[in-house]
């Protein structure tokens, strides 16, 4: 995002009760430094964490302030894994790299939660389990095959059938779900203003309202011109995430920017709460078109999934979730819904996190699906680990070439007409 201008937060439940932000003032010195990161979202932050962690100099950019993006708007899920299936990563990306990927993507929820309570980040953090549920026979059968590579590689997965799902979710809609206890949920923008206050009181700056405008190298180094000053990077991080632009060549082109909308209730009472998610997991559907909720410690119930492809600023605007809501729940009809947002999150054809080095000293991570989360957080460790190491550095997920999605300019069509072509397919059942 090129614009120099602030932007105001997303009106969401987010902004009304995260934690004061801290002191992120725009660039206005040239700097040199050992690592640039452009993108102070939960990868940025964490990648900027873990290096000043090991006495590297990180500077980070970020267009509008810590966490202004997906990473502060997103679902609050603390949800273990990737998209695809443990057998399905190994037959991948081989025996050696997909074992690693596997015990890497599942282990993000453990690593987030102990960097929270690390640094004592005040997130409402809670390791209370994800649950994946299914409500007919195709996804409920995805689900046990899921679940079963799972508990074989000694997981703490357990599978749960109709009459425990009643008990855990207050509603009869699920045959089938798979409960991970490793799984949670967070205040995200409280975590992402929690997640830069730690980063700087470990030697890192960051710096607001500070867009990067162009990227070129200059003699060894890489220069970065931004509204007010230039910066001199030894290395650089690119993690923009859903809000990629042409900054690099061709990356942009990489991933499907999606819009991921929430609605949220007014606090519930204790009682309606309880017949809801009296255990407090975070549940998120095996669908064509993905719901997920929780209710969070305010007792407020978020719903969230694919909303409009533009900004939202009302529940209205999701009308269609507070309908699905009340169709879980019918206690829930004359309740209040008191916000309604959204965000750009990055979506890649593969379904896979992207990490590629697309020239010396340029590191590129995107395209966490979903997931971001615990998956950008952990991330964050892994990609400091390749900027102090180089190449030799092994990280566990795939470095892989450029390749621009075909067709790319027609991706707003394309995903609309999926969301509501997989409503229709999920509402009848096929």
């Amino acid at each position: 995002m090129n614009a120099s201008a602030r932007l105001p937060l997303p009106p969401s439940l987010y902004a009304d009760t995260a934690v004061a932000p801290i002191t992120t003032p725009p660039l206005d010195a040239g700097k040199n430094v050992s690592v640039a990161v452009i993108g102070g979202g939960f990868t940025g932050l964490s990648t900027a964490l873990h290096l000043a962690e090991q006495g590297v100099e990180a500077l980070v950019l970020e267009a509008q302030e810590p966490g202004w993006g997906a990473s502060g708007n997103n679902g609050g899920q603390t949800n273990p894994g990737l998209k695809h299936d443990p057998d399905q990563i190994e037959a991948d990306f081989g025996p050696d790299l997909g074992r690693r990927m596997i015990e890497f993507s599942y282990g993000t929820t453990n690593f987030t939660h102990d960097l929270i309570r690390r640094y004592q980040i005040p997130c409402e953090a809670r390791q209370n389990g994800t649950l994946r549920a299914a409500y007919n026979e195709a996804s409920a059968a995805a689900i046990e095959k899921t679940a079963q590579q799972c508990i074989r590689r000694g997981m703490p997965v357990t599978l749960l059938n109709r009459e425990q799902l009643r008990e855990m979710t207050g509603t009869d809609r699920y045959i089938a779900a798979m409960l991970d206890a490793r799984g949670g949920d967070l205040h995200p923008l409280s975590y992402a203003r929690g997640l830069a206050r730690a980063a700087i009181s470990a030697g890192a700056k960051v710096h607001g309202e500070t867009p990067a405008l162009s990227l070129r190298r200059e003699g060894t180094r890489w220069r970065i011109e931004t509204p007010r000053a230039v910066v001199h990077a030894d290395k650089v991080l690119l993690a923009t995430n859903g809000f990629t632009d042409d900054l690099w060549p061709a990356l942009r082109r990489t991933i499907v920017p999606v819009f991921s909308s929430i609605a949220a209730t007014a606090p519930l009472s204790d009682e309606v709460a309880r017949s809801i998610m009296p255990t407090r997991p975070v549940l998120y559907e095996s669908g064509h078109i993905t719901v997920y909720y929780r209710i969070d410690q305010r007792n407020r119930l978020l719903m969230g999934g694919r909303g409009p492809m533009r900004w939202i600023k009302s529940p209205s605007d999701v009308a269609y979730l507070i309908r699905y809501a009340e169709r879980l729940w019918p206690q829930l009809k004359g309740v209040a819904w008191t916000h309604g947002w959204n965000s750009r999150l990055a979506i890649t054809k593969d379904h896979y996190p992207h990490v590629h080095e697309p020239a010396e000293n340029i590191l590129i991570s995107l395209g966490c699906n979903g997931r971001g989360v615990a998956l950008s957080t952990a991330m964050g460790a892994q990609l400091a680990r390749r900027l102090v190491g180089g190449a030799k550095a092994e990280i566990d997920m795939p470095i892989t070439g450029i390749k621009p999605i075909p067709m790319h300019a027609f991706w707003p069509v394309a995903v609309t007409s999926a969301v509501i072509t997989g409503r229709v397919r999920d509402r009848l059942g096929i």
